[in-house]
């Protein structure tokens, strides 16, 4: 095995302290990231024989290292991950969740944060808890958090200027920082920093903090306010109450259970919660090779629990960890308190880890049961369309107007058998005066490649244009002006299914049971469902616009707070005042609801 001399002298020159490293490609993307307790004795490891196809591959490719020295190797575990989740470098684990679980939102980007229920996580300055498990314990929580901290659940812009609370409000569920006068930014921000408390499970700190603030208010004769601290205190202790008697009838663990096999891993976690199993996460990565279960639950952990506000008190686990001690100690900083993890080998406890095992290897047969049908499609199409390799990765195309309004152009991806849903694109055609699909292709093509260049600089294996002679000629002369145009690019109309090749004067048609055929036809059909889809969602918009323009009051924040609660205009003209208020504050709820009315009666 050779590896790039540039790599090897930076190899050498790594210091005998902790931290992570990470090797790059030719684009200076990160190809692997790995932590090390001493980079020198860990990474000097590399230029041994004997790696397992994946690790061998990525020295292969590997064009230069790069690390970053930590104080510790538990600050190198955190930094890894970190990296490992924004890098996403290809030859590390970074397993797929196909179930999307709920978790509670705080908004802390926002002048007044509000609390609400998600089931993605972004990176938008916003506080993540969960996930919930079941989900209905996720707005039982936001339930709490409004009845003992009053923190506000409306998505509407809080400037003070509203005549009078929601209903809430009179409820004693929000202080209602929408009306002046009502609360104080420090009232607010203090409800804020005693559900986070709450929220991350710390109880004893915020218990400790809310006695305080008691004592206090009665020391300054505030009587009414001491008790109504104490009420919210009696709150939480029966609530922590419950949590303690739960825990001392039953267990509070996740066992894992794991399958790797033909290059590709999935792992099971049965979550038990007061001795009961709630719910089962399935979770996936379709490999670059073999990988061992023990490096697997090395990476796969500190990915499911960095993001978790609850760490269970046991791990059981059918094989050791790599780095176990280090992982232990960065759990139980998570959690407060010492976290274990167990090898089961006889008992319940064992027989649980069997069943999560099971679970794994079922979950692996459905998931990846389709490679070999996949596999051979990509290979139909190498050998119909003269490509040099079979095709692992197709960005297919697709527009879809209304008589040249609202154009939107499609992008989707589809990669080794799998539709890739998180890569898929949407692109708003500029500067159309009618319908021109060889132009909107033009843009649409131009437009995502500079960027894929700019920023990763590779190629698709194969791209797909939904249309013929002219759309195909359209997106060619796009990557020709980007210097690529020796990607593999093909048309396929829809009428006979006829697919146009740039290098084939007559248009190839398949046998409509060929396996490369009906991939090309998958990847069309979602493009084009895609593409409308985007065009009903900017039509929507734009009418609703249209419909709010004139009245008074309604910006374009308003506008869109509408249609995303509502949906479309005739929901919005379907809605009861009191709903139109809820949203809107009493004053331009009513405003919206006359002039919708109105309309409707002209109409």
């Amino acid at each position: 095995m050779s590896i790039n001399p540039q790599v090897e002298e930076r190899i050498r020159d790594l210091a005998d302290l902790p931290g992570i490293y990470i090797f790059k490609g030719p684009a200076d993307q990160a190809l692997y990231v790995g932590k090390a307790a001493s980079l020198r004795k860990r990474v000097l490891s590399y230029l041994s024989s004997g790696h397992d196809p994946r690790i061998a591959a990525m020295l292969a490719e590997a064009v230069d290292l790069d690390a970053v020295v930590t104080d510790t190797e538990a600050e190198a575990l955190l930094l890894e991950n970190n990296w490992i989740k924004r890098a996403r470098p290809r030859f590390n684990i970074l397993l797929r969740d196909d179930k999307t679980y709920p978790y509670v939102e705080l908004t802390m980007a926002d002048d007044y944060p509000r609390v609400g229920l998600t089931r993605r996580i972004r990176e938008n300055g916003s506080e993540y808890f969960g996930p919930y498990l079941p989900g209905g314990l996720a707005r039982k929580a936001i339930k709490l958090v409004q009845k003992l901290f009053e923190v506000r659940v409306c998505r509407i812009d809080i400037d003070g200027s509203l005549p009078r609370p929601c209903l809430y409000h009179d409820m004693q569920r929000c202080l209602g920082p929408c009306v002046t006068g009502l609360t104080s930014r420090e009232s607010y921000d203090r409800a804020i920093a005693a559900a986070r408390l709450f929220l991350s499970g710390r109880t004893r700190e915020l218990l400790r903090q809310l006695r305080q603030e008691m004592a206090n208010a009665s020391a300054n004769l505030e009587y009414e306010r001491a008790a109504q601290i104490r009420d919210t205190i009696g709150e939480i202790e029966t609530v922590s109450q419950k949590r303690k008697l739960s825990s001392v009838h039953g267990e509070d663990v996740d066992v894992f259970g794991i399958h790797v096999q033909g290059g590709n891993t999935a792992v099971c976690i049965l979550v038990m919660r007061g001795g009961q199993v709630l719910d089962r996460r399935e979770l996936f990565w379709e490999g670059q090779g073999e990988v061992t279960p023990e490096r697997v639950f090395s990476e796969l952990l500190p990915q499911v629990y960095e993001r978790t506000s609850f760490v269970p008190r046991e791990l059981h686990l059918p094989v050791p960890v790599e780095g176990g001690d280090v992982l232990v100690d960065w759990l139980a900083e998570r959690r407060g308190e010492r976290v274990y993890l167990r090898l089961p080998s006889r008992g319940p406890k064992f027989q649980r880890v069997t069943l999560a095992m099971r679970n794994a290897e079922l979950a692996h047969r459905r998931r990846f049961r389709s490679a070999g049908r996949w596999e051979g499609a990509a290979l139909a199409l190498q050998k119909k369309l003269d490509l040099p390799d079979p095709p692992k990765r197709i960005e297919g195309f697709d527009i879809s107007t209304l008589q040249g309004e609202e154009t939107v152009a499609s992008l989707v991806v589809w990669e080794e058998g799998k539709m890739r849903k998180g890569e898929y694109r949407s692109f708003n055609i500029r500067g159309l005066k009618a319908p021109d699909d060889f132009e909107s292709i033009r843009q649409a093509v131009l437009r995502r490649y500079r960027r894929r260049l700019n920023e990763l600089g590779t190629m698709p294996d194969l791209i797909l244009i939904d249309g013929g002679r002219g759309q195909l000629n359209a997106a060619l002369e796009s990557l020709t002006g980007l210097g690529v145009e020796e990607t593999p690019v093909v048309g396929l109309a829809k009428r006979d299914e006829e697919i146009y090749s740039p290098d084939r004067p007559e248009p190839l048609v398949l046998d409509r049971r060929n396996s490369g055929l009906r991939l090309l036809q998958e990847i069309r059909d979602e493009a084009h469902r895609f593409a409308l889809a985007r065009h009903r969602k900017r039509r929507t918009a734009r009418s609703l616009r249209g419909a709010l323009d004139e009245i008074r009051g309604v910006g374009p924040k308003r506008r869109k707070q509408l249609l995303l609660h509502f949906g479309s205009l005739q929901a919005i003209e379907a809605a009861s005042l009191e709903d139109l208020q809820r949203l809107l504050g009493p004053a331009i709820g009513s405003t919206v609801h006359v002039h919708v009315h109105r309309q409707e009666g002209e109409t």
